[in-house]
């Protein structure tokens, strides 16, 4: 509607065109004769292009009253997939999860991996919206994740205990964990204020619950504060915790 009221403002434009202008100059019969047959001809043109455009609309409104809804379309192609509109919105949700838990590389990686072979194999894993996350970026993401090693051995040296040892930043860095070394090596551990050198202990990784736990510990611990035979500057403590007897020379 708006392209033929264009049209016909344009061919009003014209008429009225060539009335301003007869009035602003004199024309001769000739010259006046020449527009008008000029603007006769420039109606016709456009005539054509509004018939034109009129034929090309209808058309359209036929092709779009043939058209298929698109919700119609979207439910088709889950048909297609054997699949229903719950089961891509749970797909999605899932596929959310998982990318969450690999940017945060939410270990065990092998359990991720499983997560996302078992999407991969998912026909809706071929819908656009998820291919090329799916069966592309997330494998990237997991391919460059470098995972710790559940575990690391370490040779105690002299003057060691587990207090030090738990305290190490490639360890622990939290000296309040050593118990985690202490049951991880019972079988050389009798006593855990007792390590000898050359001793060769596993150090476990912390879990998450278990990191939790120290680091509550750690930010709860206060010292006991000095007495009066003792300098301020070296504080006692209430308790002291095990296994902070350095290791007897042997």
């Amino acid at each position: 509607m708006k392209i033929y009221k264009l049209l016909l403002a344009s061919m009003f434009f014209m008429l009225l065109s060539v009335n301003l202008f007869a009035q602003d100059k004199e024309m001769t019969k000739e010259e006046w004769q020449n527009e008008i047959n000029r603007l006769t001809e420039r109606k016709v043109a456009l005539t054509t292009e509004l018939n034109t455009l009129k034929v090309d609309v209808a058309n359209l409104n036929k092709m779009k009253d043939g058209l298929k809804a698109y919700d119609d379309c979207i439910n088709e192609l889950y048909a297609m997939l054997g699949a229903t509109k719950a089961d891509v919105d749970n797909f999605r949700k899932q596929l959310s999860a998982l990318t969450a838990k690999i940017d945060a590389k939410q270990a065990p990686k092998a359990d991720r991996q499983a997560e996302l072979d078992a999407m991969k194999k998912s026909k809706i894993s071929a819908l656009p919206e998820f291919f090329d996350q799916v069966q592309s970026q997330l494998q990237r993401k997991l391919d460059a994740w470098i995972e710790a090693p559940k575990e690391i051995n370490y040779t105690v040296v002299k003057n060691d205990n587990l207090w030090n040892i738990a305290k190490k930043k490639e360890h622990y860095a939290n000296p309040f964990a050593w118990p985690i070394i202490y049951k991880a090596n019972r079988d050389q551990i009798k006593n855990p204020d007792l390590i000898f050198p050359k001793q060769n202990f596993k150090i476990p990784n912390l879990t998450e619950e278990e990191k939790a736990k120290y680091d509550k510990i750690r930010r709860n611990y206060k010292p006991a504060p000095p007495t009066q035979t003792q300098k301020p500057a070296q504080p006692a403590q209430t308790s002291t915790p095990p296994a902070q007897k350095p290791v007897p020379a042997k």
